[in-house]
């Protein structure tokens, strides 16, 4: 039985604050930006060069609730997701399409105490938590011995 996989992992800045939208059937989907940024060395110039992706996330129910609450423009957050295209009818009649990541794990790698939250609140929603990564994620020793 052959077996596919579509996993997502980005690590970047929130472009925007989350536009959230509730549903008659009682979800919820916030959708924001995410800028992903790669550098490298123009090979004529020697100069630095920084080129930007930007990736459109949603989240649903209560990752889209957390997501609301703790999440603001220029965090630095860590998501796993898959991604997802879709198509639409605009009101002049062309075909829309965009590609999304829709995201089952955030966390949030901004040290800001205001962004923090505790997984007794995360728990209430019964949904992957956000919470703040470990020091060792935020903070490279540069004085540290590394095996390779």
């Amino acid at each position: 039985m052959a077996r596919s996989v579509n996993k997502v992992i980005l690590l970047g800045n929130l472009g925007k604050d989350p536009e959230i939208r509730s549903f008659e059937n009682g979800s919820t989907k916030a959708s924001f930006t995410l800028a992903t940024t790669d550098s490298y060395k123009d090979k004529n110039s020697g100069e630095m060069i920084n080129q930007t992706e930007w990736h459109n996330i949603v989240a649903w129910r209560g990752l889209a609730d957390i997501a609301a609450k703790y999440l603001h423009k220029g965090d630095k957050i860590y998501i796993e997701g898959k991604l997802k295209s879709r198509s639409w009818t605009d009101q002049e009649g062309s075909t829309k399409y965009i590609t999304e990541i829709e995201a089952d794990n955030i966390i949030m790698m901004s040290r800001n105490e205001a962004t923090q939250m505790s997984s007794e609140t995360a728990a209430n929603y019964n949904t992957s938590p956000i919470a703040t990564a470990p020091p060792v994620l935020n903070e490279i020793n540069e004085s540290d011995d590394l095996p390779f």
